[in-house]
């Protein structure tokens, strides 16, 4: 899979090899927005892409269409290996229920508790995000299994229930 042959993969091929990921049309052409675009400013080179600082990266990559922030995150901490913390639904889901929710309820007031508060280590983010997605699929689900949960000590949303 190179990104010259994605460019030339007609889309409707493209969204039917990526059909199991779901929202396959729309994920098809975010694909081709971002080869496109990996051609025009780093000449196919995911190196080149890589090799910007943090915040650089951060913000060519949000400048793509269908890249978002937990996308852009994602791909800066997972695919660049590079300290950013990724926050997501389960993320957002378990720190609210805690009570540490911030006064804004949007991603980048929900990263800086992370950000601020933890070493800028890509394995330890790595790791945290990956505990809290398995705790939020396991445990704190949109019906909580509350008595199952090993923050329950801790939890706002289990000591008002």
């Amino acid at each position: 899979m190179r990104p010259a042959s994605l460019r030339k993969l007609p889309l409707g091929k493209l969204a039917k090899l990526i059909y199991p990921s779901g929202y396959y049309n729309a994920k098809a052409l975010k694909l081709k927005s971002f080869v496109e675009h990996l051609e025009e400013a780093h000449e196919d080179s995911l190196e080149k892409l890589f090799s910007l600082d943090i915040r650089r990266l951060r913000s060519e990559l949000l400048n793509i269409h269908g890249i978002g922030p937990e996308t852009a995150d994602s791909i800066i901490l997972y695919a660049s290996h590079k300290p950013v913390f990724v926050i997501d639904a389960y993320t957002q889901r378990i720190i609210s229920r805690i009570g540490l929710n911030p006064l804004r309820n949007n991603y980048s007031d929900f990263q800086a508790i992370f950000m601020n508060n933890l070493p800028p280590n890509e394995k330890v983010f790595n790791e945290y995000h990956a505990l809290l997605v398995r705790h939020g699929k396991e445990v704190c689900k949109r019906t909580p299994l509350c008595d199952q949960c090993c923050l329950k000590e801790l939890c706002l949303y289990y000591s008002t229930k």
